[in-house]
Formats: structure tokens, sequence, C-alpha cells
């Protein structure tokens, strides 16, 4: 097995077909990473939570990372990482347009609300169920997949070039065919 870049086309074309990723946010040099469920549009994630420890420290420093995966099997797999920038989609005029936008993109999915609006008990004490919608600029990204250790060819099928929606097994093999004989 090997490990091979994908390409930024690529790695957006499969940001439509994820949707849980770890989002991670830093403060006073810590950092702190946890599970979220994400939609992606036009270069940005967007998302969905309640205030707590993360929405805090990601509202006291923008910049995150977000890293999301699908792992088929112990050689069959690709992982992508984001570096961006948080930004609140707070319920006023001037951004509902963003925040309806980032409802109907996420409620395509099933549980979108999920984990973050999830009841929470924290040291015995319920975490406040106060919705706070946000969205991630996508400054950088880059993927990584695996292929089998063969000779290299020269490249044929993309999976954006693909007609239909295909599953992550299928973006797997073409990522593959795209670099390696069968």
């Amino acid at each position: 097995m090997m490990i091979q870049d994908v390409t930024h086309d690529e790695c957006r074309h499969l940001l439509t077909q994820l949707h849980l990723g770890r989002i991670g946010a830093a403060k006073d040099n810590q950092p702190y990473v946890l599970p979220f469920y994400f939609s992606y549009d036009d270069g940005y994630l967007y998302s969905f939570s309640t205030v707590g420890q993360h929405i805090e420290w990601m509202r006291a420093n923008p910049k995150v990372c977000v890293e999301t995966d699908e792992i088929v099997g112990l050689e069959e797999w690709v992982s992508i990482v984001i570096f961006g920038h948080y930004q609140e989609l707070v319920d006023t005029p001037e951004l509902k347009m963003e925040r309806d936008k980032a409802y109907r993109l996420l409620q395509k999915k099933k549980l979108w609300w999920e984990p973050g609006y999830t009841k929470t008990m924290i040291k015995g004490i319920a975490r406040p169920m106060i919705p706070v919608y946000f969205r991630v600029r996508i400054m950088q990204l880059s993927g990584r997949h695996t292929a089998p250790d063969h000779e290299t060819v020269a490249p044929t099928v993309s999976p954006i070039d693909q007609p239909s929606n295909p599953s992550i097994r299928d973006i797997l093999a073409a990522l593959r065919a795209r670099l390696y004989k069968p």
C-alpha cells in the first residue's frame, strides 16, 4: 500500500460526500478536538452546535482545523485536512440568508442536529440548549488516499468526471485508477 495525494478538485468533490468530521480549536496553546456534522457548499463547511467549550474557544480564536475521512478498511481510506476560519452565523438580519442556507444544507442529512443539539450533562449540569449555526471558510485543504503499491501509469479517471453520484468505494477506486494499474 502507498499513500497518495488527492487533488483540490477531488477534495472538494469528496467534501460533498462526507458529513462527519473532527474540528479542532486552540486556546492558550491547548488544542481541543471533537466530532461534528457538516455540509459543504462553495468553499465553506456549514454546521450547527450549542454553546460549549469548543464554541467559546472558536469565538476567541477563529482559526480551526478540520479532519474528515472515510475508512473502508485498513488499506482503503481517504482523509482530508482543512485549515479554516470559524464564522458564527448569529441570528441577525445581516446573516439571515447565510443562516437559512446552513439550515437548508444541514437538514438534507438524517439526524443533522446531532451531536450538536443532544442533551449533554457535564459534571451533573445540563449544557444550555442555545443553538449556534456556524460555517468554516476553507483557507487551505489537502487530502490523501491509499493506493496499491504498483507501477505508476498515466492518469485516467477522476471521480469528479463520473456521471452519477459515486459511493466512497467508487471514489477510492477512481483515485487508485488515476495513478496505478489494477
